[in-house]
């Protein structure tokens, strides 16, 4: 009979478990662990993790298990329930065979089957169906009824009697339940943070990504403006594809190889395109996904990594931004982190315990190779460091080729003259900009990019996001002598860098702009370049003080950088004749917290004074003369702010031309366009 019921409650619910399931599979998308997981397309926005499946599976199988007991403790589905009146009635008849009590529930048995309600009831008016009853359970009165034993006694019927009892499944699911869900949650949080980890307790298992030959390849043809560094890398190239030809000769390839430059100009592309010349794997982590809170869990994950290498072999392992874990040692206020130490040195085991056959490559870039620990850099480990800088003027035009291949490009489009414009700008800052072209060009619905769309891209990265005007007048006119303060100054002053574009309108933070351009790529600066620089930085100052009589919160961020300029020119470059060639900047730029502090000073007190005593004559001596010029030119710097206040945006022929200066021969730039800038914010 339990059987029976079972297979009822199990039919009479499949409907509603088969249209759950339709729902779930057709209008829910199941959240991917890892990146093998594809998202299906075309689907509603609704998103559940996989562990909701058998959280709900389990839900339904027991809501059914439930149903099955309370079924079969009511003796299944052909139980009636009749009034207590009826119930009475079929008594007297002597038509009930047994009763068996529960609290305030009775259920029995009828010797002969009964139509229930009998015909011309109230039930019946109200449309309640008839039905056949066999076995039947009622509820008793609230009040006692006294003569009911006796009637029951009097007509011979089986009397039984049942205490209620909870259901062990419910019990266990109020007991346990909650338990159960907090396992699963902390499980599912646990995978969630381990990422690509194999395994929910493979804490110690490596996360790099591995790239076999079988992955689309990056070669050297893919990356441009680094030919210096692409030259020292093609022996490594060799090495993995012939290596037989070193060992026979005894010469041992350097096992490790340090990627160092500025953000952005190409590291883990150049290790890469190495991996795709030599068509070897490429084992690439991130060093700070080796530290965990775990205790010991980096330096197995350093322990897994290398082996996964040597097995696939010739390999090579890119760790990026190594510095991470690479970090000196014992520096800093505290110590050193203990987790990030060990990591460090199961890392240097590690590559010690390279053998002179086996072909895996340790690549590792970084932009601070001033913090790495010295044990990392010795020979032997990391023996080589590759430089890969900022491109020149071909290197970026070769850059914006590759990130403009595809693009639907305009006649007027001058890749070399985008080039020009760029001096300082990464690889990355190029792709951005190529980028951001495109997206300007969209924006105008336009079916090619123009030069149009650069020059504005240029001024969004550079100059940042173009604000609404000023709308006071009195502000508008102190910025527009601001800024024609140092325009005025950059066009007067021989040696300064050409002004390109000096504007009111707000920009980012800043309430105006000036924006000069060096004319050739700048590695190497002088002592008369600078203090040109400081007087251009410091017009914007003097010439609120020459028309105003007073100075204004603008010049923060220029009086900033004069300082800084003029101290390092005082103590790190030896430009100053009360100084002389010293050096006494080092300690005071140290990354660690609190080191120059254990250190202390390599000077003295006095020589502190004369260094700050240095600095400011050299700042008052810039001024000074930034003074002297505008008042010189009072004319002039009244015309170029009338026409800022007019215009806006003054371009630096204009600039020029109100200076009375005759501009230099053209140095190739195509009319309006910025290059590297430096602007002077307001």
């Amino acid at each position: 009979m339990r059987f029976l019921c079972f297979k009822r409650i199990v039919r009479r619910n499949i409907g509603v478990i088969e249209r759950c399931r339709r729902t779930l599979s057709e209008g829910w998308i199941v959240q991917p662990q890892n990146d093998k997981d594809k998202q299906p397309d075309n689907r509603p926005q609704f998103r559940v993790p996989r562990w909701v499946w058998p959280i709900l599976w389990i839900v339904l199988l027991g809501w059914t298990v439930l149903r099955l007991q309370d079924s079969v403790s009511f003796g299944g589905d052909a139980t009636v329930q009749v009034s207590y009146s009826f119930f009475r009635q079929q008594i007297m008849a002597g038509n009930v065979e047994s009763v068996t009590f529960q609290e305030l529930v009775v259920r029995g048995r009828f010797k002969q089957v009964v139509a229930y309600p009998p015909d011309g009831s109230s039930l019946l008016a109200q449309g309640t169906t008839q039905q056949s009853a066999l076995e039947f359970s009622s509820t008793l009165l609230p009040i006692s009824d006294d003569e009911l034993p006796k009637l029951l006694a009097d007509q011979n019927v089986t009397v039984n009697s049942q205490f209620s009892e909870t259901s062990p499944i419910l019990l266990f699911v109020l007991n346990f339940g909650p338990i159960v869900l907090l396992l699963g949650f902390f499980i599912w949080s646990m995978r969630r943070s381990q990422g690509q980890m194999g395994g929910v307790f493979g804490f110690g298992k490596t996360q790099a990504r591995e790239y076999n030959v079988e992955r689309p390849k990056v070669l050297f043809s893919d990356v441009a403006g680094q030919d210096a560094a692409k030259s020292e890398l093609v022996e490594i190239v060799d090495f993995l594809k012939e290596p037989d030809k070193y060992i026979a000769l005894g010469a041992r390839i350097p096992r490790g190889v340090l990627l160092v430059g500025p953000p952005g100009t190409g590291k883990t592309l150049m290790a890469r395109a190495v991996a795709g010349e030599a068509s070897v794997a490429f084992f690439s982590i991130s060093a700070s996904e080796f530290v965990e809170m775990f205790v010991g869990v980096g330096a197995s994950r350093v322990r897994d990594l290398f082996r996964r290498a040597k097995e696939a072999a010739p390999s090579i392992v890119f760790i990026d931004e190594i510095d991470a874990v690479g970090r000196q040692r014992g520096t800093g206020l505290g110590g050193g982190n203990d987790e990030r130490e060990q990591t460090l040195n199961q890392m240097l085991s590690e590559m010690d315990g390279f053998d002179q056959t086996e072909s895996v490559i340790v690549m590792a870039a970084t932009n601070r190779p001033d913090v790495l620990d010295p044990a990392l850099l010795r020979p032997g480990r990391f023996d080589r460091q590759v430089t890969v800088g900022a491109p020149d003027r071909s290197g970026r035009e070769s850059i914006l080729g590759i990130h403009t291949k595809g693009k639907p490009l305009d006649e007027d489009v001058k890749l070399r003259d985008l080039s020009k414009m760029t001096i300082g700008f990464s690889g990355a800052d190029l792709a951005n900009l190529a980028n951001e072209a495109a997206l300007n060009a969209a924006r105008r619905n336009a079916r090619k990019i123009t030069m149009r769309d650069f020059l504005d891209a240029f001024d969004r990265i550079v100059l940042g996001t173009e604000s609404p005007p000023l709308s006071n007048e009195e502000e508008r006119k102190v910025v527009a002598y601001h800024e024609a303060g140092h325009a005025l100054v950059a066009a007067l002053t021989p040696g300064s860098d050409p002004v390109f574009k000096v504007t009111i309108v707000p920009r980012g933070q800043a309430l105006g702009v000036t924006a000069s351009m060096p004319d050739d790529d700048r590695r190497n600066y002088s002592r008369d370049y600078l203090t040109v620089r400081m007087r251009m930085l410091l017009g914007g100052r003097a010439a609120e003080e020459t028309i105003f009589g007073q100075v204004t919160t603008g010049a923060s961020n220029d009086l900033r950088r004069v300082t800084d300029m003029a101290r390092r020119m005082a103590s790190e470059f030896g430009m100053s004749d009360a100084i002389g060639p010293l050096n006494f900047g080092d300690n005071e730029r140290q990354p660690f917290l609190g080191y120059s502090l254990s250190q202390g000073r390599s000077y003295s007190e006095e020589t502190a004074a004369r260094i700050d005593r240095e600095v400011r004559s050299m700042i008052d001596g810039a001024y000074e003369e930034t003074l002297q010029l505008l008042r010189a030119n009072r004319d002039k710097l009244a015309a170029l702010a009338d026409e800022l206040l007019n215009n806006e945006v003054v371009n630096g022929d204009r600039v020029m031309d109100i200076a009375g200066v005759v501009p230099p021969d053209d140095v190739g730039l195509p009319p309006e366009q910025p290059r590297e800038t430096q602007p002077s914010e307001e």
